[in-house]
């Protein structure tokens, strides 16, 4: 399977069209940016830029996918011929793995003939889409944990291989300490891990049994689940008693118990009673079961006793909001003599309008705590002094302004491709979940709250606010 075959039918069409006037190699500039934060959260983080460096690598199309476009009676032999030579040749940057970004900021920015930046833009919006949304949803799910374990449980309920696999990737990013699923291991060196199911203990002639065997072929990652019967009256007991009759003699204090159901406030602080009362302080209790970011919240708001969590569904589907709503824009054409013109698109609906042109993206952080203050956007010929102070706006409410001092400023777009090689060093797994965990910590823990969070300041530059407001102004005729 080519995955070059992966775009919208009507990108195939208009490529086709740029040829037939002669406009394939037009240089264009493209934006990839999302309107919304999911769940109303106060900002997202960006993820799948690895897997489009992959796609765009190996972006080709050879005969069997020649014969399939000529069997749809559309395009003449002189197009297909050119798609033979396809490669991309243009210029991408982007926004690093594991950034925090908010709405209407460019994550990716793609300069490229018209003809290879229209092919593109369904896979760079399916994988950004795609693992931000599980990325975002991880990192609010681990914040709620307050420094427990989350693990990635939901490899059989995502839709479909790469939703299991690229999302354990991205739950990873987003500050998950590993997965369930093991080909993700495999392929991107997420921490896989796993114990028993309930099958396992139904399997024995009795839960104890079950347990005993386990604790003695996997005597150093002895975690028992407990409920598959009844949890305090003979789960909790039984797993002690194959704890006292293998581990202990052994002198192992390692070991945890499971629980995947019930009343997890209540189980969790009366399992963690009689494990002390027994001498296994060090024994730790898991829990599972649809969870999320709010109830993992309430369940500690309760005082439930728990060390990690095991998030499935809720998760690697992002169920409360399972779409990121990233989209990819036309921003700017450039002349044959490099002259660049903005373009926009206009709707009705204000969140729909674009801003216009070539753009760098700034962000401020504050010399004195080091937290992130605003993003900036600026036409791409601008540059931000950070030894003066700049007064911003609110986008979302234009009258509130905010004077920024003492800062330094910082471009978020780095280069990724530039005349279609690739010149960005891809940062390991590791790199970019401990980079992404550092630029969260950046965040205020206003705009970091779940409910209601700080409207970030996300503004333009003057010279940009200009070129936006000529071209609304000479398209409202």
């Amino acid at each position: 399977m080519n995955l070059s075959m992966l775009f919208d039918f009507y990108e195939m069409t208009m490529a086709n069209g740029y040829f037939r006037q002669g406009m394939q190699d037009s240089i264009t500039y493209f934006d990839l940016f999302f309107r919304r934060v999911p769940d109303g959260g106060g900002f997202a983080i960006a993820a799948g830029l690895e897997q489009l460096v992959e796609y765009i690598q190996d972006l080709h199309f050879d005969e069997d996918d020649i014969a399939y476009l000529r069997s749809k009676g559309m395009f003449q032999e002189d197009f297909l011929d050119y798609l033979r030579d396809f490669r991309f040749t243009g210029d991408i940057w982007a926004v690093p793995e594991g950034t925090p970004v908010f709405p209407g900021e460019p994550l990716i920015t793609v300069r490229a003939p018209a003809a290879q930046a229209q092919l593109i833009e369904t896979f760079a919006l399916l994988c950004v889409n795609h693992q931000s949304l599980v990325a975002t949803k991880a990192n609010r799910v681990v914040r709620a944990a307050q420094g427990r374990a989350v693990l990635e449980f939901g490899s059989r309920r995502a839709q479909g291989v790469d939703g299991a696999v690229a999302g354990a990737r991205a739950a990873y990013i987003g500050g998950a300490a590993g997965t369930a699923c093991a080909i993700s291991d495999q392929l991107y060196g997420v921490p896989a891990a796993g114990t028993m199911a309930h099958s396992w203990v139904q399997m024995f002639p009795s839960q104890y049994e079950a347990f005993k065997a386990y604790c003695e072929i996997y005597p150093t990652n002895a975690v028992l689940l407990v409920d598959t019967y009844n949890t305090l009256k003979s789960g909790v007991p039984d797993a002690i008693r194959a704890f006292n009759e293998v581990l202990r003699p052994r002198g192992i204090t390692k070991c945890g118990i499971r629980l995947d159901s019930g009343d997890i406030a209540y189980l969790t602080k009366e399992a963690r009673k009689m494990l002390d009362a027994a001498g296994w302080e060090s024994c730790t209790i898991t829990v599972s079961n649809s969870l999320d970011e709010m109830l993992i919240r309430d369940l500690l708001l309760q005082g439930a006793k728990v060390d990690s969590f095991g998030v499935g569904e809720r998760l690697i589907t992002a169920r409360s909001e399972p779409v990121f709503g990233g989209v990819y824009k036309l921003a700017a054409v450039e002349r044959p003599d490099g002259t660049i013109e903005p373009k926009i698109k206009i709707s009705e609906n204000v969140t729909k309008i674009t801003t216009p042109h070539f753009k760098k993206l700034y962000r401020f952080y504050g010399n004195d705590t080091g937290k992130a203050i605003a993003d900036y956007l600026t036409v791409w010929d601008e540059t931000v002094d950070d030894s003066k102070s700049l007064v911003i706006f609110d986008p979302d409410a234009t009258w509130k302004k905010k004077e920024v001092y003492d800062f330094t400023a910082k471009e978020l777009q780095v280069p990724i491709f530039k005349d279609g090689e690739l010149v960005y060093d891809l940062p390991s797994l590791e790199e970019i979940k401990a980079y992404c965990a550092q630029q969260v910590d950046t965040l205020w823990e206003e705009v970091k709250r779940f409910d209601y969070p700080h409207n970030y300041y996300v503004d333009l530059s003057q010279k940009l606010w200009d070129v936006k407001h000529e071209l609304l102004e000479r398209n409202n005729h």
